[in-house]
């Protein structure tokens, strides 16, 4: 098949693309995801229906909130909670009546910048999203890195390195655990540290600060440390060649002039230039990864 169909299933919408050849965008949809397991799958099966019948056979690939575990083949880890413990992808390729490929939806958004985004040529890509929510993906060669357990790229609960004085106790996470990144590093979480708990929507802050707002400013400055610390502890793991940074916060410009400074003296050599650039897919970039799940002659 020359055509690629790639879904993003989300917590709110529910997205369809489907790629020509070359990975020219053919057709673009979005749906309300629904709120039960079997009206989900079903949106999608019409969804494929409508978009087949329009650009012609496809293969298919979905990102999702979570992953399928390789010990159970049951959905988990998914902030969507109706999709956990079910057999997703068995579940879809029997209604579909072909095989589907699923993957995570950030990394999905890794590779859909791996292949024709900001990360296009390189060998070791890392992809943030800095959303509703905070998540990766790792791209190595043009492949994700999912990992033996399906684990590789959970960089929102990773725990804040180098913590400050100021920052401890380290907060607890839903996850169970404390400090982890999401906490930090999430557009709502930028936005409680700004604004208090009440608040959830940060996106005003930087014309804030750039009105001399001294509030904004200042959380502004503790969330590129903070952020700077963390991609600080991926170079030194991976050494990525590029990250890529996606979601709301990615419209933030002066990430890309200060994080590279804040990250030097927590990366671990002589000499260090990270090369951090904004996602070029912007939110086609999941959707768009979902498809190229598959190659492009797949029979």
């Amino acid at each position: 098949m020359a055509h690629r169909i790639g879904i993003d299933l989300g917590g709110t919408k529910t997205e369809i693309m489907v790629l020509g050849e070359a990975g020219t965008p053919l057709l673009r949809r979005r749906r309300p995801t629904p709120t039960g397991y079997e009206s989900a799958l079903r949106t999608i099966v019409e969804m494929v229906a409508e978009a087949e019948q329009e650009t012609g056979p496809a293969s298919v690939g979905v990102g999702i909130p979570g992953c399928i575990s390789p010990a159970t083949g049951l959905v988990k880890n998914a902030n969507s909670n109706a999709l956990n413990g079910h057999a997703f992808d068995r579940d879809l390729a029997t209604l579909l009546g072909r095989p589907v490929r699923v993957a995570n939806d950030a990394n999905c958004f890794a590779l859909s910048e791996a292949t024709d985004g900001a990360g296009a040529g390189c060998g070791v890509v890392f992809g943030v999203i800095l959303g509703t929510g905070t998540g990766a993906g790792i791209v190595v060669n043009g492949a994700i890195l999912e990992g033996r357990h399906r684990l590789a790229g959970e960089f929102g609960h990773t725990p804040l390195p180098w913590p400050r004085p100021d920052e401890l106790p380290l907060p607890g996470c839903w996850c169970g655990q404390a400090g982890c990144l999401e906490l930090y590093l999430a557009g709502p979480a930028l936005a409680r540290d700004c604004d208090g708990p009440d608040h959830t929507d940060a996106s005003a802050l930087p014309a804030r600060a750039a009105t001399g707002d001294e509030t904004a400013r200042a959380a502004l400055n503790r969330h590129a440390n903070r952020l700077a610390r963390a991609l600080a502890t991926v170079t030194n793991l991976l050494d990525p060649d590029c990250i890529v940074l996606g979601g709301g916060l990615s419209n933030m410009a002066h990430l890309y002039a200060e994080l590279p400074g804040l990250m030097r003296p927590y990366v671990f050599s002589d000499h260090v230039a990270p090369n951090i650039v904004k996602a070029k897919h912007g939110d086609s970039s999941g959707v768009r990864g979902a498809a190229w799940l598959w190659p492009a002659h797949n029979g």
